[in-house]
């Protein structure tokens, strides 16, 4: 994981996976430190400004557009399935990294909100932990967006 963490330096949040990383830090804030940049997207920031911490409401494309252009690492996209799934659709998702875990839990937190889509990926690479994890790297094929379905609904907003 120091390697992974040395490779970026901007952090994207959705709002819940936000306000959950609070909770385990007892409000002390979330982060990498201070060289990482932390951006959370919600409809309704707080009122009270947080360190190290910029609230995004714009458009996903328009911030996704401000964000490619400043110098910059690699971007990790810290949970959020609402959040995944607006990048995902707008084209703004170069790559996965996904791990699996050898550990069945019946439930959880998607990963991508479910949605009417096909996404072509691209297999990169694949890596075998000695403990059984999994990481499998996959490019989002070109074009990049994510395309609906048979039968979808078009034209809905998804920001």
């Amino acid at each position: 994981m120091s390697a992974f963490f040395k490779s970026i330096d901007t952090i994207l949040w959705g709002r819940k996976t936000y306000e959950v990383a609070l909770g385990y830090t007892r409000g002390r804030g979330v982060g990498y430190g201070a060289r990482v940049k932390n951006y959370v997207f919600s409809r309704r920031p707080p009122k009270s400004r947080t360190p190290d911490v910029e609230f995004v409401r714009e458009p996903i494309q328009a911030f996704a557009r401000r964000l490619r252009a400043a110098p910059g690492k690699n971007i990790w996209v810290m949970g959020g399935a609402g959040l995944i799934a607006s990048l995902l659709d707008a084209g703004e998702i170069d790559e996965f990294i996904v791990h699996v875990v050898p550990t069945f839990i019946g439930e959880g937190i998607p990963l991508i909100a479910p949605r009417r889509r096909l996404v072509p990926l691209r297999l990169v690479s694949s890596r075998r932990f000695a403990d059984g994890v999994v990481r499998l790297r996959y490019a989002v094929s070109p074009g990049g967006r994510a395309q609906p379905r048979k039968g979808a609904r078009e034209g809905r907003k998804r920001t």
